[in-house]
């Protein structure tokens, strides 16, 4: 096993583990900070695929935009931030039966293929060839939707701030 094949498994098992803790947290709050570390997991995936600009995209938007989007308004909310999560009905043995059988199907399937493994190259970076497509190519675009951007939230801001008053 290599040093990859242990940072794969240490980012599978962090994406798996917080997400298991996002759908049973009960806070949240707590549950939005256990996404947060979904998406990291996830980040790191693409970066060991060889994907770095769909991680940069994964940590820019999922974490940067709709994750702190979301803690803010959670905590902003006075009413929203003690709340407890309740669930109705617990239906273990369906849940139970149909995890299995999906289980069964995936391990089936896993086990009656015929896996080819071939030696491959790491993966390379695709940062520069897109970089430098923004950077030179499209600039006149790029400048313009960062104007854009940058007046949707001067607007947000000023719709957000014209409630309060």
């Amino acid at each position: 096993m290599s040093i990859y094949d242990i940072i794969f498994y240490l980012f599978a098992i962090l994406t798996l583990g917080s997400g298991y803790l996002v759908v049973t947290s009960k806070n949240i709050v707590h549950a939005a900070f256990y996404l947060l570390f979904t998406f990291f997991g996830v980040a790191g995936i693409y970066v060991l695929l060889g994907a770095d600009f769909l991680a940069i995209v994964q940590l820019m938007v999922y974490v940067g935009g709709i994750l702190i989007l979301l803690l803010f308004g959670v905590m902003l909310t006075n009413r929203i931030t003690d709340v407890k999560i309740r669930t109705g009905t617990v239906h273990i043995i369906p849940a139970v039966v149909g995890t299995g059988l999906f289980m069964g199907v995936i391990v089936s399937m896993m086990l009656r293929t015929n896996w080819k493994s071939e030696p491959a190259e790491l993966p390379i970076s695709t940062m520069y060839g897109l970089g430098r497509i923004l950077l030179v190519d499209y600039v006149l675009v790029f400048e313009l939707l960062a104007i854009l951007l940058l007046i949707a939230l001067i607007g947000a801001a000023s719709i957000a701030r014209r409630d309060t008053e």
